[in-house]
């Protein structure tokens, strides 16, 4: 090692969330590691020393620092991790918010027509180009409010050669855009109108041509479906998950969303990697998730949205050992928001997390849920540089003080991708 390419310093506070070899769950979801008077060391994409300012500095002694950002007494913490979204999409629902207010349920939508088939639509009509465009606005915004990894589901297609399109996109994004982008298949995630009646076939035309090709193409690292009452069953999510393992995929599921129909106890009988929304989910739900060792992703905003008297039952899952992540779930209609920031603070008012526990859901636990705790998720030694500079002095005050972008840098491999709240 000849030189350090970036050095940050006169961190105040400064959050490592290291030692997480495992999801972080039960008390552990709150043990977040700070040191005051902090400093980080980089070397290409990789952090070669992190700690107190005094010690790096030695650490680093006699080697030429190419360039330096002084965190002013800034709040320092992990690049965070949004591991549930459905970035790319064709048009917006904002005309479904009337229905909204005059209390339609979000089931009742889907089945006229709207929701998720509304988008569906959309996303047929447009250009590979028209929605990169729209993608690319949506990332600029995630990474503007901490985000730098992102996971991103298709499913708005719910044809072969559309469900590719929107993959493809994702794949052009994650090798043109600082952020990561972890892709995820969902072809099942609602039955289009030309199966109306027929959910059989559309199931195998996702079991013996959707995933096989996918697969084949390589634009997937995951497989998630909708189970749901009105959607897909219990049984129809097994086979689809099944032989998504089959072919080597890892697996999600979209779990008690609306309806505790066994979403959850299916997750822990295939052993998910995540489970996510489980608004609905029962005690039997939650030790099925424990056992299997899933991570609960919980979707604060996407409840908030729909105006649901129910929020996914985070408190409980924590005492009971089951590891939690946040997310945006950032689609068109349920949940059109690109803030983590708002999510931070819809999980402290409405999930009753800690301001640590949260901080945990949206860093190591995250990356443990798309796969990537060995690479990003803490700032340790030899892993990603990936680190958000706040105008904050604590960790509490995120979530306390909301309705704003508390971010005032971004650091994405090594690089300065955001400085004073501005893209570079």
């Amino acid at each position: 090692m000849k030189q350090i390419d970036l050095l940050i310093y006169n961190i105040g506070c400064l959050v490592t969330m290291q030692g997480s070899p495992k999801p972080r769950a039960g008390t552990e979801q709150s043990k977040v590691h700070m040191i005051h008077h902090g400093a980080i060391a980089i070397q290409g994409e990789q952090i070669v020393a992190v700690g107190i300012e005094e010690e790096v500095r030695k650490s680093i002694q006699g080697l030429t620092v190419v360039k330096e950002l002084d965190a002013q007494g800034c709040l320092v913490t992990p690049g965070l991790i949004d591991p549930h979204t459905h970035l790319v999409h064709g048009g917006s629902r904002e005309h479904e918010l009337d229905l909204k207010l005059k209390g339609v349920p979000y089931l009742e939508i889907l089945a006229q027509g709207g929701g998720i088939l509304n988008t569906v639509q959309a996303t047929r009509k447009a250009t590979e180009e028209e929605l990169c465009l729209q993608a690319k606005r949506s990332l600029d915004l995630m990474l503007l409010f901490g985000a730098t990894t992102v996971e991103a589901k298709s499913g708005y297609g719910l044809t072969l050669e559309d469900e590719v399109k929107q993959l493809r996109v994702a794949k052009q994004l994650h090798e043109s855009h600082p952020v990561d982008i972890v892709s995820t298949f969902m072809g099942a995630h609602a039955v289009p109108v030309e199966y109306k009646g027929r959910s059989e076939e559309y199931v195998n035309l996702v079991l013996e041509e959707m995933l096989p090709e996918v697969k084949r193409l390589g634009l997937a690292e995951f497989c998630d479906i909708f189970c749901e009452h009105g959607v897909f069953s219990v049984e129809e999510s097994r086979k689809i998950l099944l032989k998504a393992k089959e072919l080597g995929f890892k697996i999600k599921i979209h779990a008690d969303e609306i309806e505790s129909i066994g979403g959850a106890e299916l997750a822990g009988e295939l052993g998910c990697i995540s489970a996510e929304h489980l608004l609905a989910t029962d005690t039997e739900g939650i030790e099925a998730l424990k056992k299997a060792g899933t991570i609960a992703v919980c979707l604060p905003a996407t409840s908030f949205n729909l105006r649901l008297q129910k929020h996914a039952p985070a408190r409980d899952m924590i005492e009971s050992g089951v590891p939690v992540a946040l997310s945006t779930d950032y689609n068109p209609g349920s949940s059109p928001t690109e803030s983590l920031q708002l999510v931070m603070t819809l999980a402290c008012l409405n999930l009753r997390m800690t301001p640590e526990e949260v901080l945990t859901a949206m860093t190591i636990n995250a990356a443990h849920a798309v796969g990537k705790a060995d690479t990003i998720g803490s700032l340790e030694v030899g892993k990603q540089a990936d680190i958000v500079l706040y105008n904050a002095t604590n960790l509490a005050y995120l979530p306390y003080h909301f309705g704003i972008n508390h971010v005032h840098s971004v650091v994405k491999k090594g690089n300065i991708v955001v400085s004073e709240g501005k893209l570079i």
